[in-house]
């Protein structure tokens, strides 16, 4: 049986403080993408921070969309 698919969403933007997860403007948020597993999406998350390392206000994250999807599960590992 394949691994069990496990989406996550790859998403940055500048936020007002870097110790904040505010958002200066939600409206231009990059959507880097939906990946099919955490190795994937962790590749991506990786791309996009070492391309913004030099701004301190720009921060992207990994969301595990799976757990949002069987909030039942939420014990699985990433």
């Amino acid at each position: 049986m394949p691994n069990k698919q496990l989406l996550h969403l790859v998403f940055g933007g500048q936020l007002v403080s870097p110790a904040s997860t505010e958002f200066v403007d939600p409206t231009k948020l990059h959507i880097v993408g939906i990946f099919p597993n955490y190795a994937e999406a962790y590749k991506a998350w990786r791309g996009a921070a070492a391309a913004t390392i030099d701004d301190a206000h720009m921060r992207y994250f990994i969301v595990h969309m799976h757990r949002f999807l069987d909030p039942t599960n939420e014990a699985q590992p990433s």
